[in-house]
């Protein structure tokens, strides 16, 4: 794609949906060139949203971190899996009480979304990125999964990037739940699915031909945009390498080293 291209695809986004770890920071050191892409995308007219599947964290503790980083008003609107996760479950379950396999973060913040929590008697299951983890845990989690109570997941990440390498993430806690109760979860909420991209367009009250999801994983962050109609950007700050995106089958509609390298073309 040459130059006049690019510049038109990017011409048609109205709003940016950024991954965090790996996309705008690696861990706790902002990216460079970051900031100066907001700064693009807010002259060009652009808004932006973070989009995060971590469900370990609140949205209200990515926005400090972020506000810590140089990032300003009108930059501070994070979306996070657990969020999502706990819409669908007020939306699609109204009423009912929740099992949280989730650390007190998460709880906190879902309860004063409205979510009911009921960790004796609940209706159904939901499963986040629980930090606390603990095999008390676990085996309660099975028991009401093995009954065949309703079962969602807030993402479906095997790892979370962390300074030191890896840390086992939802992934993990699902495939040991499967193999206690053969059960895998009846919907996942965060990206690549389906319902986090919805949730976004109804925040920014844009369709999918006028975002693009930005991030540096081609089977969450690109393969939403793909599964959405979105506009799919790869940036090579995080995980993908090139031999990665070689090997893809489908690939990203642009793809940037970072993501300063876009504000030439917006």
């Amino acid at each position: 794609m040459n130059e006049t291209e690019i510049r038109e695809r990017l011409s048609r986004v109205r709003c940016f949906l950024l991954d965090m770890d790996g996309t705008f920071y690696l861990g706790n050191r902002l990216l460079e060139g970051s900031l100066a892409f907001l700064d693009a995308a807010e002259r060009t007219g652009r808004g932006v949203m973070f989009l995060t599947n971590n469900s370990s964290r609140s949205a209200d503790h990515y926005a400090d971190k972020l506000r810590r980083m140089g990032v300003r008003e009108p930059f501070l609107k994070v979306l996070t899996s657990g969020q999502a996760a706990c819409r669908y479950a007020l939306h699609e379950l109204p009423g009912k009480r929740a099992y949280l396999l989730g650390n007190h973060i998460l709880r906190q913040e879902l309860e004063g979304m409205g979510l009911a929590i009921d960790n004796e008697r609940p209706d159904y299951v939901l499963i986040a990125y629980d930090t606390e983890l603990d095999y008390k845990k676990m085996n309660e989690v099975c028991g009401f999964v093995r009954r065949g109570l309703p079962y969602i997941a807030t993402h479906p990440d095997f790892n979370c990037p962390t300074e030191d390498g890896f840390a086992p993430d939802i992934g993990a806690i699902i495939a040991f739940i499967e193999a206690s109760t053969g059960r895998r979860p009846d919907v996942v909420i965060g990206k690549p699915n389906a319902y986090i991209a919805g949730e976004a367009m109804r925040l920014t009250g844009l369709p999918a031909a006028s975002l693009a999801m930005v991030g540096d994983r081609l089977y969450t962050d690109v393969e939403t945009a793909l599964r959405s109609g979105m506009c799919g950007i790869l940036v090579m700050s995080g995980e993908t390498d090139g031999g990665m995106l070689a090997a893809a089958e489908r690939k990203p509609d642009l793809v940037f080293g970072r993501l300063a390298d876009m504000i030439p073309y917006l």
